[in-house]
């Protein structure tokens, strides 16, 4: 993608213009062309890949999420949830974090919530699959396969040029950039981006453990980062595990048997022993946020606008939270006849969500940064913190009201 966006005249719109184009068929992709087709927009998907079918012979995906309600919620009212949850998703009722330096820890319990969960484990490609088949019988028209190689703002609409699809030109009222931390339409639109790399890795499997998991996300931190053991509807736990990348490296070179005895100490042997593993995956660290959501007929969302530390599993949550209030802002402009992409709308879902984005990213930031400290003082005064908090109901509950997505 090379072609930069420019501002051209409306006298070269080519045929009729859809409402909404998004670009990237990931889960927030896919959930916001689907959620687009629901609200009654002339919705298009571009995307370059078609996910591979989901099935249940096949293993489970390394790549998780841990849904949120406020992300179930959402899915639900797209139709999607009830043939996920149907599937295999591994609910969870209850979340205990704590400190490898102190001892301090806190748990969380969804009954303290008047709830009876705070979440499911699902995996990645099946939450895709349900999204990407309820695509066209909601209306949405899929270009694939097919990628953007450049896109002209005109006076009422964007125009795509597009590589790989039958029609070469895609044009649209809102251009939507859903296609990863990475986002080539980002650079297009010549938004930047700031952040840090972590200089870390996640190494990611699924293992068997002595003890069950008890409906239970466990998460512990270390000195070389958090370790998380994540229920899985088969029983199993799979494993987010934030390494520098040195030692990322070398716990991926090691043989199962010192693998999982080094997995079994580095989580406090919490579920006893680790039994077998399946294969590993790691994938790089990074703390990125564009510097804007918006430009000219064209919004950012999911990964293309943020991408956040894991240690919170909230990623993909914030992801869909920007689905649906994009989708709430562009109703509410139908609503009292204004153009979806007119500047002021978009700048109520871009400002709203920069700032709602930002504060979480930095919190998680922070958070990591809080559990890297080595001094002494700063890892007593960690501990004694970490304990209060799990005294403090009412600000213990606000966390996990905001965790929820609510």
């Amino acid at each position: 993608m090379s072609v930069p966006a420019v501002r051209g005249e409306s006298s070269r719109r080519r045929g009729p213009a859809l409402d909404v184009v998004v670009v990237g068929g990931g889960m927030v992709g896919a959930a916001t062309a689907l959620a687009m087709a629901r609200a009654g927009f002339a919705t298009a998907l571009v995307e370059a890949r078609a996910p591979a079918p989901w099935s249940a012979k096949d293993e489970v995906d390394l790549r998780v999420v841990g849904l949120a309600p406020s992300s179930v919620a959402l899915l639900d009212d797209l139709d999607v949830w009830t043939s996920i949850r149907a599937s295999r998703a591994g609910p969870y009722a209850h979340m205990h974090v704590w400190d490898a330096a102190t001892g301090a820890a806190i748990h969380f319990d969804a009954a303290d919530e008047g709830r009876d969960l705070l979440g499911y484990i699902v995996e990645n490609n099946l939450v895709q699959w349900r999204l990407w088949e309820a695509l066209e019988p909601a209306g949405v028209r899929r270009i694939c396969p097919a990628q953007v190689s450049g896109f002209e703002v005109l006076e009422d609409r964007v125009q795509l040029n597009l590589d790989g699809a039958e029609a070469p030109i895609l044009s649209a009222r809102l251009l939507v950039a859903a296609d990863g931390a990475g986002s080539p339409l980002r650079a297009l639109a010549g938004i930047e981006t700031q952040g840090r790399d972590y200089a870390q890795r996640g190494v990611v499997a699924h293992v068997s453990t002595e003890r069950p998991h008890e409906g239970t996300a466990w998460q512990r931190f270390l000195d070389t980062g958090p370790l998380a053991l994540l229920p899985l509807a088969d029983g199993r736990s799979s494993i987010v595990w934030s390494l520098p990348e040195a030692q990322a490296q070398r716990v991926m070179a090691l043989d199962d048997e010192a693998f999982l005895h080094e997995l079994g100490v580095a989580s406090d042997f919490r579920l006893g022993r680790m039994l077998c593993a399946t294969a590993r995956a790691a994938f790089p660290l990074r703390l990125q946020l564009a510097k804007s959501y918006q430009a000219e007929r064209f919004v950012l969302l999911g990964d293309a606008a943020h991408a956040v530390h894991p240690l919170a599993g909230q990623g993909v949550n914030l992801g869909l939270r920007d689905v649906a209030q994009l989708r709430d802002v562009l109703v509410e402009a139908r609503e009292i006849g204004v153009d979806i992409a007119a500047p002021q709308v978009l700048r109520r879902y871009a400002r709203r969500q920069r700032s709602a984005d930002t504060l979480d990213a930095l919190s998680f930031d922070a958070l990591a940064r809080i559990y890297g400290w080595t001094a002494p003082p700063l890892v007593a005064a960690r501990g004694l913190g970490v304990r209060l908090l799990d005294r403090l109901s009412p600000l213990k509950r606000r966390l996990a009201q905001h965790a929820s997505g609510f």
